[in-house]
């Protein structure tokens, strides 16, 4: 079995005129990434590894989390590709992964996480909103066979508030 948490950054900070991929994380979107990360611990399996796209959003979000679920942040994987906003290079990537790792949380950014879900999960999210997580499950081996996922767990900012 195959489990993919998937974790959109947290809110950034739209006030300075800065590259897309450069923009830091805003207040409420350091707050939002301890809350997520602090109350998820009983869906987080035993092992995992981290991978995280290289923008600078989603890195300070890794960073909080691989904090609170005491993971050693030199064990993140920045990964190029994961900046995307394409839910086909976001599938891509994850198909790509080394069969070894059964879990997998993923920092991403939407429409690509949004979009992604709602082709291989079972439940539908209009929109997964800043420091979101989904859970998924596959009952495959292979991460290039994953499809028909299992929707395990859905949690936002606004549902621990």
């Amino acid at each position: 079995m195959k489990k993919l948490l998937l974790i959109r950054h947290a809110k950034s900070n739209w006030d300075t005129p800065l590259k897309d991929i450069d923009r830091p994380l805003d207040q409420r979107g350091i707050n939002d990434a301890h809350l997520v990360s602090l109350n998820i611990s009983n869906f987080i399996p035993k092992t995992y590894v981290m991978h995280c796209s290289t923008a600078k959003r989603t890195t300070a979000t890794a960073l909080i989390f691989a904090q609170n679920l005491h993971y050693p942040i030199e064990s993140i994987i920045y990964k190029p590709e994961l900046y995307t906003f394409d839910e086909s290079q976001l599938e891509k990537t994850i198909k790509s992964t080394d069969n070894s790792i059964e879990s997998i949380i993923l920092f991403g950014h939407n429409a690509a996480i949004t979009n992604f879900v709602n082709k291989f999960g079972d439940v539908f999210i209009t929109n997964v909103p800043t420091t979101g997580f989904v859970s998924l499950a596959f009952e495959v081996n292979n991460w290039n066979d994953i499809k028909d996922g299992k929707t395990i767990k859905i949690v936002t900012p606004k549902d621990l508030k």
